[in-house]
């Protein structure tokens, strides 16, 4: 038997255990294995690991996207969790990109997929406050949002959260300097049923300007020297 002779029902399991890129190469080779790959149903999870596969054209969004995870690691993605006012010319133009990148697909998500349930962002120092209040806003369904290393999420993503986070029951934050003590205990205090975490958040240094960490290092030497 031809794998186009088996019923959509059969097509649509098989392709399930294929990755975005198989699953596109294969659609390529007629329209009824196209027309598969285009099916809603396939696309109920997504997962990315580079800011690349973002701008491929090998999956689809739709409202039967309910799981959403990116997550990347590499070294050159670290740079982008440098603070703005230390890096170079170079690091920004790069940082930039990637911010652009990031923002585009998560308006996209907000405009295509109403019905999300989970979002994972890992490692992604692009995503901004704004971009999380516009997915809280659209997706109301919301239940799981779990952010790590998201250095510029501030205490504006937790005011999103108690505004429109009527849905959620998980928040992580875990590794995002710039969220404070008090934005946590306002959480926990206005959400009571939210299983927040965030681990090492409020106990690590935040992002600072030039001018209070060169206040901070004068005052720091004049204690060494008394």
């Amino acid at each position: 038997m031809h794998i186009t002779q088996l019923n959509r029902e059969c097509l649509l399991h098989l392709f399930s255990f294929l990755d975005k890129n198989s699953r596109r190469n294969l659609a390529k080779t007629c329209h009824k294995l196209l027309e598969v790959f285009e099916d809603p149903l396939l696309w109920s999870l997504l997962n990315f690991h580079s800011p690349v596969e973002l701008k491929k054209d090998n999956f689809l969004l739709g409202p039967a996207l309910k799981y959403l995870s990116i997550c990347w690691y590499s070294e050159r993605v670290k740079v982008c969790n440098i603070e703005d006012w230390m890096k170079n010319s170079f690091q920004r133009d790069f940082c930039n990109r990637h911010e652009n990148t990031v923002r585009d697909f998560l308006l996209q998500v907000c405009n295509r997929c109403p019905n999300l349930l989970s979002l994972t962002l890992s490692g992604c120092g692009h995503v901004t406050d704004d971009s999380i209040l516009l997915l809280l806003k659209s997706c109301p369904k919301l239940r799981t949002l779990k952010l790590e290393n998201c250095v510029r999420i501030t205490d504006r993503t937790l005011q999103a959260v108690m505004l429109h986070g009527g849905a959620l029951h998980t928040l992580h934050v875990d590794f995002c300097r710039n969220i404070t003590q008090a934005g946590l205990q306002r959480v926990r205090e206005q959400c009571p049923s939210v299983i927040l975490r965030a681990e090492r958040s409020a106990n690590m240094i935040p992002d600072s300007q030039p001018e209070k960490k060169l206040m901070l290092e004068r005052a720091s030497r004049k204690l060494v020297q008394l």
